[in-house]
């Protein structure tokens, strides 16, 4: 038996890894989480988004960029293959992308057990044929046949969840539901079941309704959280779709050290910079800094031109 890892305290990082975003502000790089709600809160209508968003490349929620868009993985247990596709056409009408063009591969199976050894065993072989970089399960409760209030039944399913995660370097969206009449506590303790749920994820999203409002918070494990946000389901075309009904300065993506590096680099520049010269004045890596590039112009922060990228106060 080898011994456990170590490193010398000195030769530790001396600053945490920047943030990564598969939705920037709303879902962490291959982060697993529970998508969070009562019933008839437009919990699974939040899942496409985020599965639309992640395989077409467009903003989730029309105000969410995607920085590197892949494919997803969906199963969608409650829900007729008709209603599913309907809904996504009403998305992609929303997000203003063609189903047809859309890298959304759905599960069609009656029923999926990952309970149960053998489809747990499918469900590996068709990541592992697909490659997603999002897998959603809609809802949790049809996954399984275990009590979800017995931690010691609940613990050993989320934790094959994130062996999937981890083995296959995808994220991993669960819908789950909450306890209904639970509005005076907070979101994730408001889930149904046991407490292993808000625990386990890296990126939660919790839907509540008060009245004829609907609002979604957001929880990382390893990032701010952006303040509350109001949505509508509204009508597009013969479908509808999730928008944001807050004001923009809400729903700006949380700022990160890079942030402060690329607005530094260019306020002493007085000119719109390139890629290339600003990855050599911030120090990052290439993936790092399309992200926050991309996050800052959606923001209005930053304006885009053929010659690279400039504050937008200097414009």
């Amino acid at each position: 038996m080898s011994a456990l890892p170590v490193e010398q305290a000195y030769r530790l990082a001396d600053r945490a890894e920047e943030q990564r975003w598969l939705v920037t502000g709303l879902w962490s790089e291959q982060a697993v989480g529970i998508v969070g709600g009562e019933p008839k809160c437009c919990k699974s209508f939040l899942a496409l988004d985020l599965a639309v968003a992640v395989a077409s490349g467009t903003a989730c929620l029309r105000r969410f960029p995607v920085v590197r868009p892949g494919r997803v993985l969906l199963y969608a247990a409650e829900d007729a293959l008709h209603v599913v596709r309907r809904r996504l056409e009403g998305i992609c009408a929303a997000a203003a992308c063609d189903l047809k063009d859309l890298d959304v591969h759905v599960i069609t199976a009656p029923s999926v057990r990952l309970d149960q050894a053998v489809d747990r065993t499918r469900l590996d072989e068709t990541i592992v044929q697909l490659a997603p970089r999002l897998l959603v399960l809609d809802p949790f409760v049809r996954l399984h046949r275990i009590d979800e209030n017995a931690s010691g039944e609940v613990a050993p399913l989320l934790a094959y969840l994130r062996t999937l995660q981890r083995q296959h370097s995808l994220a991993v969206l669960v819908v789950h539901h909450a306890r209904k009449s639970a509005g005076n506590m907070r979101a994730g303790q408001a889930l149904r079941g046991s407490s292993e749920f808000h625990a386990w994820g890296d990126s939660n999203l919790y839907l509540r309704r008060s009245g004829h409002e609907l609002n979604l918070t957001v929880e990382h494990r390893a990032a701010p959280s952006p303040p509350s946000i109001a949505l509508e389901l509204a009508q597009r075309g013969e479908a509808l779709a999730l928008e944001v009904v807050q004001s923009t300065t809400a729903q700006a993506p949380p700022p990160t050290s890079v942030d402060e590096r690329i607005t530094s680099a260019l306020s002493g520049a007085n000119r719109a910079l390139p890629i290339a010269e600003l990855r050599a004045l911030c120090r990052v890596r290439n993936v790092t800094l399309y992200e926050r590039l991309t996050a800052l112009t959606d923001a209005g922060r930053l304006v885009r031109s053929a010659e690279g990228y400039r504050l937008a106060t200097l414009v």
